[in-house]
């Protein structure tokens, strides 16, 4: 481990020498994640990706990668492009990653389960905002907007997410 990773402790997501408080999924950390557990899977999850909407903040770094109307992220463990993102029209069970609400207008993309998705392992393990202190997400780690923000701006791709 090196400060560049992102580790996940009892105490909250250390990264540079500091610990960032933060929710996890409802179903707890698990060793063996399925679709729908709501579980945060151990590991050691590499980032692949940054997401952010150009209507509501500027571009964190160079890297990210804006999110336009109608990108979605299909969650369909019977479906080809299943933990892929996806565009609209797409009938296949999915997430929308242009949101009313703020919670994914920036999102840091983790391997989870990804390039190569095994159906039914679970899909989009992501670092977004939280909706509020302790209310526990899908299976992804939840910051503080500013937190969040702050970590985004830091990361490279050869930073880690390390869940024990």
């Amino acid at each position: 481990m090196t400060a560049d990773d992102l580790v996940l402790s009892p105490r909250g997501l250390r990264f540079q020498n500091r610990v960032f408080p933060c929710n996890i999924g409802r179903g707890g950390i698990s060793a063996h994640k399925r679709e729908g557990d709501s579980a945060t899977p151990t590991g050691t999850h590499r980032i692949v990706g940054m997401l952010f909407r150009p209507d509501r903040m500027a571009r964190p770094t160079e890297w990210a990668v804006p999110i336009r109307p109608g990108d979605l992220w299909s969650d369909d463990p019977e479906d080809e492009d299943y933990n892929m993102m996806v565009r609209a029209p797409y009938t296949p069970s999915h997430e929308r990653l242009r949101r009313a609400d703020p919670l994914y207008d920036l999102v840091i993309l983790t391997d989870w389960n990804w390039p190569y998705a095994v159906p039914g392992r679970g899909s989009a393990i992501f670092i977004h905002r939280w909706r509020r202190p302790g209310f526990p997400t899908e299976g992804c780690i939840g910051l503080n907007p500013t937190h969040l923000l702050w970590i985004a701006k830091r990361i490279k791709f050869k930073t880690r997410l390390i869940v024990r």
